[in-house]
């Protein structure tokens, strides 16, 4: 039986786990109605992991705090009580993407939604609120920036007080903005408790977000003033995405990412790059390199014209373009469930934009690939960029905190970038995940999590305890004041100009490794980082100060050893391509296979360019049609009645009236040239 686990009012669920145990007691929880709305909307017969609990405490009445990670179902967990609920939802947002983009979904599923953002003209947004007030929309997508506007207030406090339609639930997405101490702090995002108190009738309050620390839940509550929440955390584990890391050149970067789009040119993939420079230039390389065999590339940023944006955006949602190279604001909120691969071409900022992003690849469930591509000079870049952040909304204690909390955030990053140890592991580790110790234990078969580079490379182990020990006590007998780079000139004993404007030749550890390269010194002094023996500052300019366990080596050196772990090789995507043979194998041998004709291949083939022809007739992208899932479920089933059909994942009452007869058609079309072909 599967447990239920709280810390404090947490509760957390074990996302692989679909039967069983108290997620199987919530289920029988959630009102009729609710189940109602998520088979006729949504096409499914039961609620994942974590979205039962919350629904059910949102329609009971009771303000709701839900953590999941991307790809796990955070929109279904207010769209459904929007849809249950009489009145108007009002779900706050900073993605315009995600308000388009959700709207159409909902609209394709036979909701009544709406958005109110800058992409719309004044008439257009007088007509949106005026329907609204009139009852026609069942949701509102806004801006956190809306609520101070007057005009706005006014018609919020009008639909929340007598005579008006009603608010019966205000959902708060991307809720860990609000937190100084998340990745990405909006001053815009405070305003949202005084929204919610000057209404007139005070709705339930529900805040979602896929990355945050216990602090910074303690934040979402405490600043939007959520009442006694319901709050779920269901684990930030992705069991179906590799991680891998690789610290390459900048140019060697390009390279790996050029064959690697190669070797995967029937799949989808982003490429994040840092800047919009960065962004052009490996956009136009790729293209070229790429013109004649494909894919086609697009590009994504916020130097482009919104107009070159949107169609850069549909273009990758429609499958048009598979291959985006955009800056991080590229792909908040887009529901593409079939994005196969993540590629960072430059260090994020935080340990929760990385994990946002990359979050993007296999929302499908199907097995997706993260690759982080580093250097040292991504992280110089990101310190400068930080030191060259001016916010005018924050007064200047606020501005030194924020920059404070920055500095610690990248260097979570770093420290993910150069361990050893299993990835997985360090960012549950990092999000206090309780999975964290199980995911990295070694089993049968298999290393670690058997799914990240770490996991899945072969170490060897070299004793450096010698210059270990030098690199201790020369940061001891500096005081801690120098970054790695000085420390590695002067142990070498380079005769640099810095070495020499501070002194550091006339230090009693000068050249003691000078037979030990520079680039050796400085990695072994990254891992007494990672380990505790060194503490590195925070700032443009980081230094090397004695750690915590420093006292540990210096004081007992005959007893002290160190060893550096080095790669020797790697499994790449073959593991992972292998994964997903088996699964696909795995999917085409259950269920009922009696009576067959013809490959499912060639059916699932034939039904995708089916939904290519239903999308581009509704001007839709394919995922709104059904996902690769359902057309794999109707390659396994083989329905021959609307009643079967119902019974496929993902084919709810509105899909069906919509597209069940040319789904049918087009199966027994098949079933039929192929018994005539025998």
């Amino acid at each position: 039986m599967t447990p239920r686990t709280e810390v404090g009012h947490t509760v957390w669920a074990e996302a692989d786990k679909h039967e069983g145990g108290w997620m199987e007691d919530a289920q029988a929880e959630v009102p009729q109605a609710a189940r109602d709305a998520l088979g006729t909307y949504f096409g499914y017969d039961s609620f994942r992991p974590g979205q039962a609990p919350l629904v059910s405490a949102i329609l009971s009445g009771r303000d709701a705090l839900g953590v999941m990670p991307t790809g796990a179902g955070k929109s279904i967990c207010y769209q459904v009580p929007a849809l249950t609920l009489p009145g108007l939802t009002l779900v706050i947002s900073p993605l315009v993407s995600l308000m388009g983009d959700q709207t159409r979904s909902l609209l394709a599923a036979g909701a009544h939604p709406s958005y109110l953002n800058s992409t719309l003209t004044p008439a257009q947004q007088n007509t949106v609120l005026r329907r609204a007030a009139a009852g026609w929309y069942q949701i509102m997508y806004v801006a956190p920036e809306r609520l101070a506007d007057p005009r706005f207030l006014e018609f919020a406090q009008s639909l929340a007080g007598p005579g008006g339609i009603g608010i019966p639930l205000v959902a708060v997405d991307e809720a860990h903005c609000v937190s100084q101490w998340g990745q990405d702090f909006r001053p815009s995002y405070l305003q949202i408790a005084d929204f919610v108190a000057s209404l007139p009738v005070r709705p339930v309050l529900a805040a979602f977000t896929a990355t945050a620390t216990a602090r910074v839940r303690d934040d979402i509550v405490t600043m939007l003033g959520l009442r006694d929440p319901a709050t779920v955390v269901t684990g930030f584990d992705r069991p179906n995405l590799y991680f891998g890391v690789e610290e390459l050149a900048d140019r060697q970067k390009d390279l790996r990412i050029l064959a690697y789009i190669r070797e995967h040119r029937d799949e989808s993939g982003i490429i994040y790059c840092s800047t919009r420079k960065a962004v052009d230039e490996l956009s136009d390389l790729l293209a070229r390199e790429l013109l004649v065999v494909g894919p086609a590339v697009g590009r994504y940023h916020a130097g482009m014209s919104p107009e070159a944006r949107n169609r850069s955006q549909e273009a990758f949602v429609d499958d048009r373009v598979p291959v985006m190279v955009a800056t991080n604001a590229f792909g908040m909120g887009i529901d593409k469930p079939n994005v196969r691969y993540v590629i960072h071409h430059n260090v994020p900022e935080s340990i929760e934009a990385y994990y946002q992003e990359a979050g993007r690849a296999g929302r499908d469930g199907d097995p997706a690939s993260c690759l982080l591509l580093w250097n040292g000079n991504d992280f110089r870049v990101r310190r400068y960029l930080i030191d060259q952040t001016e916010d005018g909304q924050l007064d200047p204690g606020q501005r030194d905190q924020a920059r404070a909390n920055r500095y610690r955030l990248l260097d979570q990053m770093q420290g993910y970038c150069e361990t050893t140890g299993c990835l997985r592991e360090y960012v549950l580790r990092y999000f206090g995940d309780e999975a964290a110790g199980e995911v990295a234990r070694p089993t049968a078969g298999r290393e670690g999590c058997g799914n990240c580079s770490n996991c899945l490379t072969h170490f060897e182990s070299e004793d450096v305890t010698r210059e270990a020990l030098a690199i201790l006590r020369l940061v001891r007998e500096t005081g801690g004041r120098f970054g790695k780079s000085l420390v590695a000139d002067a142990l070498h004993g380079a005769r640099t100009e810095k070495v020499r404007q501070w002194k550091l030749d006339e230090a009693e550890g000068y050249g003691a490794l000078e037979d030990v390269p520079v680039g050796w010194i400085k990695d072994v002094a990254g891992q007494l980082v990672g380990r505790g023996y060194l503490a590195q500052s925070q700032g443009r300019y980081p230094t090397l100060a004695l750690g915590p366990r420093a006292m540990e080596a210096l004081e007992d050196p005959e007893a002290f050893s160190f060893a550096l772990k080095r790669r020797r090789s790697q499994e790449r995507a073959g593991e992972r391509g292998r994964r997903a043979a088996e699964l696909i194998r795995e999917e085409a041998g259950s269920g009922e296979r009696v009576g067959r004709v013809g490959d499912d291949a060639d059916l699932f083939e034939r039904l995708r360019t089916l939904r290519m022809d239903l999308a581009q007739e509704r001007n839709w992208a394919p995922y709104m049609v059904c996902s690769d899932k359902t057309l794999r479920d109707l390659c396994r089933r083989r329905p021959r009645t609307m009643d079967e059909l119902l019974a496929v994942q993902g084919i709810g009452e509105r899909k069906a009236e919509q597209f069940g007869q040319a789904l049918l058609d087009a199966i027994a079309d098949f079933e039929s040239s192929q018994e005539g072909g025998h």
